[in-house]
């Protein structure tokens, strides 16, 4: 076994970062070499005079970076195909990302392996080749009775024949619009509203009509005044951690456009992608107008996007069976093996330990953001893994993203979301950076950015 030590470097980050910081400098200077044993974890901690638990996590960020591997009853080893320069770009990545709205993927959450895990274990059970064959365009109803189970602690009980297993919310969404509205028919958004959204209606040649919005989300009383207008067909709304300005609706809110919807007869399309990361939120729509939502319930916002998940609740199985023929039109299924996995996940309790360690993180990551980013006006939600950044009277949202990207930063702009014209703000996505020191370099980047002018900070004499 190789005596190896980290020298870590002074300078007030989290312990576990900096181990795994060692851990690259020695790969990279020879120090550790391709196949060399890592000391046992607790006898580092021991040795560094840490608990267990900031080693194990160190371990883990290793992993993630591709640094080392673990082989089960033998420890763990620096990887013998690792490249010095795939470590060194988890560590430094030359632009970071802050325009993926993605959750972060903490170590606790201990997704790669859970995943490897998972997928042998659908494939080893007694009827574990049946998840490769073709299946019911819905989902199977084995996947489609795990989704019930996953959502009624929200939605309250819910009949398996009103849910459909699709492959991410965009495809759900584009079939529902296909569902609902034809080239020329008009839907109710908010004035800043899901860039998805946008892209299904301009291939659908469906008008999107702005609805005004306050911090909650979409005013009633605009969406009454547009249903009296333009006759929708639906409404589309994000009612918790709004998507981009992280506004949550009231129960009165949610109550008065069900009420504004049914007045009209128009259906409401509840995209709940956020629904899952609060500790506690609000009754969704569809609990409250079931007989005209459609819910849509993604995994990628509260586990990970490479899932390809999501769950729609029709208003009735006659929708239901419309939604499924537009989905075996568009995909024919959702990916068995995927929708098997996240099945086994709700029943033995590993999606909601994920989602846990992800809020977790998020609100670690929210913490400094607020902190990074005092004095300028942000709004937020503490579960959330985005922000919503309304810029400094010297700044407009088009010469930000220049110069953003001039500084290594990658941003959203207002513009990706207004239906109409947009506002000098930013959308902040606090999940793609690889961990919390790169989120913290990326924010004082930006908040550095922010506190000077474009004159400032031109290149031009």
């Amino acid at each position: 076994m190789l005596s190896w030590l980290p020298q870590i470097r002074s300078g007030g980050g989290p312990r576990y970062l900096a181990i795994a910081e060692a851990l690259l400098s020695d790969i990279q200077s020879g120090r550790l070499k391709p196949g060399d044993r890592l000391p046992p974890q607790r006898e580092l901690a021991k040795e560094l005079g840490l608990d267990l638990t900031t080693v194990t996590r160190a371990f883990n960020e290793a992993r993630r970076r591709g640094l080392i591997e673990a082989s089960p009853g033998r420890g763990s080893f620096v990887r013998r195909k690792a490249s010095l320069s795939e470590g060194n770009a988890s560590a430094e990545s030359p632009i970071i990302d802050l325009s993926m709205n993605m959750p972060p993927q903490p170590p606790e959450a201990q997704l790669r392996e859970r995943i490897h895990a998972g997928i042998m274990g659908v494939l080893s059970s007694p009827h574990g080749l049946m998840h490769l064959h073709y299946q019911e365009s819905a989902g199977a109803r084995p996947d489609r009775a795990a989704a019930v189970q996953w959502l009624t602690p929200r939605l309250g009980p819910t009949s398996v024949d009103r849910v459909a297993v699709t492959g991410g919310a965009q495809e759900a969404l584009y079939a529902i619009v296909r569902v609902l509205a034809q080239a020329g028919d008009a839907i109710c958004v908010p004035d800043l509203t899901y860039p998805g959204l946008r892209a299904i209606a301009e291939q659908l040649k469906v008008r999107l009509v702005p609805v005004a919005m306050d911090r909650e989300g979409i005013d009633p009383d605009a969406l009454n005044e547009a249903c009296r207008w333009e006759t929708p067909k639906a409404v589309y709304c994000v009612p918790t951690i709004h998507n981009p300005t992280t506004g949550t609706m009231s129960p009165e809110r949610r109550a008065g456009i069900a009420a504004v919807a049914r007045q009209y007869g128009v259906a409401i399309v509840e995209d709940d992608a956020y629904g899952a990361l609060p500790r506690q939120a609000p009754t969704p729509i569809a609990a409250i107008a079931p007989e005209i939502s459609w819910h849509i319930a993604t995994l990628s916002k509260c586990v990970t996007p490479a899932l390809r998940t999501a769950y729609v609740v029709t208003p009735r199985l006659s929708d239901t069976l419309r939604l499924a023929a537009e989905l075996r039109a568009m995909t024919l299924m959702m990916p068995p093996l995927m929708a098997a996995l996240a099945s086994r996940w709700i029943l033995d309790g590993t999606l909601d330990a994920i989602t846990a360690a992800i809020r977790q993180e998020s609100a670690v990551r929210q913490l400094i953001a607020k902190r990074v980013l005092h004095g300028l006006e942000v709004q937020a939600h503490p579960d959330g893994h985005h922000l919503w950044l309304r810029l400094p009277e010297r700044w407009r949202h088009a010469d930000l993203s220049v110069y953003a990207r001039q500084s290594g930063l990658a941003l959203v702009p207002s513009q990706a979301f207004a239906v109409g014209p947009a506002p000098d703000a930013i959308r902040v996505s606090l999940g793609a950076a690889q961990n919390q020191a790169v989120l913290e370099r990326g924010l004082t980047l930006l908040a550095t950015v922010l506190s000077h002018g474009p004159s400032a900070l031109s290149s031009i004499v």
